[in-house]
């Protein structure tokens, strides 16, 4: 594999929080734009990856679906980065598959809004691509029986995503980096078998830390080696295995870069794994009927029509009720 430091995802996939904020502004205000104008977000997607727009309303009052904002995305865009956690974790997949799957997904978003693919549809395809990429071979039609869900989705949006990432698909995730740095602490403190036992526990809580820093921007932001120090740093503040400090002094000597800079990183890594914060189920009950109606302004207009019916029903069980008890 290529070295990260020549690679496409340190060259045209790490952003600063400016570039992240135009992007999803930018795709959000599309989607807003199109809503106004076609009444629907939904993108139709062939295998091709060609995509199809909804036809233009006579009148742009017709449409009473309302967008979702950028702050409503992003707790859509979690909601569905645990998810491939979850999904990957019931697969048994290794880690490098869940942190591919995650990174695509967090690319796709900036070249789209949730509310022109739905981000249950991405988020399956990016975990087959992922799958792919990562030689563990799993066919869509076994992912989507796995989870319940149409594997012909998967398929149709494979194209898409992999326009969307422009065809980049080697990622470099911070699990490979826990292990490289723990070989090498290993060497460090000439581990014996006492030792090789506690780094064995500093590995796996330093994973669980990633997979915390998965859900934030911080592998847009950072490269896959900062966001693994930051996660092993944590895990000895815990596990207290190693003198850490010693441990980074070793680092900045051997590699050269800069003391403060890299002490900076770490900090501004562990303060947005600090402020993430996860919605749950319920959370999003009312995000995910905005962007339902958004995709089909239809199943709005349905929903209203059983709540104006369920009301009625209501009203006239009521009535009955009344008239009953007058009887009696």
């Amino acid at each position: 594999m290529a070295d990260f430091q020549t690679s496409t995802h340190r060259a045209k996939w790490i952003f600063t929080p400016r570039d992240l904020f135009e992007k999803r502004e930018a795709a959000n205000w599309r989607a807003r734009k199109m809503l106004e104008q076609y009444g629907s977000t939904r993108l139709e997607v062939d295998v091709d990856g060609s995509i199809s727009y909804p036809e233009p309303l006579q009148d742009p009052k017709d449409s009473a679906a309302k967008p979702l904002n950028c702050e409503e995305e992003q707790l859509m865009r979690v909601f569905y980065e645990q998810k491939i956690q979850e999904v990957c974790g019931a697969f048994k997949f290794p880690h490098k598959i869940q942190g591919t799957a995650i990174i695509y997904f967090k690319r796709f978003y900036l070249q789209w809004s949730v509310m022109e693919h739905h981000p249950k549809h991405i988020m399956l395809t990016c975990i087959y691509a992922s799958c792919k990429i990562e030689e563990n071979h799993v066919s869509a039609e076994e992912l989507g029986k796995g989870i319940q869900q149409d594997h012909q989705v998967i398929l149709n949006n494979e194209m898409v995503v992999l326009q969307s990432l422009g065809f980049d698909l080697i990622v470099y995730a911070p699990y490979r980096s826990i292990e490289g740095f723990i070989e090498d602490i290993e060497e460090f403190v000439q581990a014996r078998d006492a030792v090789k036992i506690k780094l064995k526990e500093l590995r796996e809580a330093a994973n669980f830390e990633v997979d915390k820093a998965m859900l934030t921007d911080a592998p847009l932001l950072f490269p896959p080696g900062q966001l693994a120090l930051s996660a092993l740093r944590n895990s000895n503040e815990v596990l207290n295995v190693i003198d850490f400090e010693r441990y980074l002094e070793r680092i900045i000597t051997r590699q050269s870069p800069n003391a403060s800079q890299l002490i900076e990183s770490l900090n501004a890594i562990d303060f947005l794994v600090g402020k993430v914060a996860i919605p749950t189920a319920k959370d999003m009950r009312h995000i995910d009927r905005k962007l339902r109606s958004c995709l089909d302004p239809s199943a709005q207009d349905d929903g209203k029509k059983r709540e104006k019916k369920s009301k009625h029903k209501s009203k006239r069980t009521s009535n009955e009720m009344q008239v009953a008890h007058i009887d009696g």
